[in-house]
């Protein structure tokens, strides 16, 4: 996201996309994919929504973008006590002047990480409408512009519903793009694996066994699961 460059042509704009790429998987191992959708939202000033599992890099994946693209990053964790001002910030009385003044809130910056944005009430959810769409954030009577770019990935954890909830209409018409990331695959399990750590084909492989605390190592051959064998843990889908 450098004003400074050098991009003529086309051909040069995809050289540093694959630049660009290629220095977030370094972070994010096997999500190339996902990886490209997320930069063509951001190119194209979108937002995008992620729906997975917890545990598969969102975060990650958010900061990577951040820190390649030289954005400034923030991240929420959204719960569902948390008021509209906590996202967009509110005027609070200071001592030393006696004046008051309006405090932003986390949603003044260019890369905004929304994590379980289905974990809020809708007001708060709302909070976002005007920022997504229009780029700025009415308080007090006034409209504050937020810094361009302006992008927010959210997450949405498409599991355990009970006390959330879901995105209205007009919420989620203000994505560009709703991805999935999935399980890594075994090669690229094998990438990431620390050294001395089992991975790959014919190496131990681990079962968690139900109603048990313990691990016992699973038949080098028989693949994850096999009939009349312990259930075993869901590490790579």
């Amino acid at each position: 996201m450098n004003d400074d460059a050098n991009i003529r042509s086309p051909a040069d704009a995809a050289a540093l996309c694959r630049a660009v790429l290629g220095e977030i998987e370094r972070a994010v191992v096997g999500k190339r994919d996902a990886l490209e959708l997320v930069l063509t939202g951001i190119l194209a000033s979108g937002h995008v929504l992620i729906e997975d599992l917890p545990g598969l890099g969102k975060t990650l994946m958010a900061r990577a973008f951040a820190t390649v693209l030289g954005l400034d990053f923030a991240r929420v964790q959204f719960t569902p006590d948390m008021l509209p001002a906590d996202l967009t910030g509110g005027t609070v009385y200071d001592p030393r002047t006696s004046d008051v003044k309006f405090r932003p809130g986390p949603v003044f910056t260019q890369l905004l990480l929304a994590d379980e944005i289905n974990r809020t009430p809708p007001k708060t959810q709302a909070a976002l409408l005007e920022a997504m769409e229009e780029r700025q954030v009415s308080a007090d009577g006034e409209s504050r512009p937020l810094p361009r770019p302006f992008i927010v990935l959210a997450t949405d954890n498409p599991i355990e519903y009970e006390g959330t909830y879901p995105l209205p209409e007009a919420q989620l018409d203000r994505f560009a793009l709703r991805i999935r990331l999935g399980w890594c695959s075994r090669s690229a399990r094998s990438r990431c694996s620390p050294p001395g750590l089992p991975s790959g084909r014919g190496s131990q492989r681990w079962t968690c066994r139900a109603g048990s605390a313990s691990m016992s190592p699973a038949p080098p051959d028989r693949g994850w699961s096999s009939p009349g064998s312990a259930p075993t843990c869901p590490v790579t889908g």
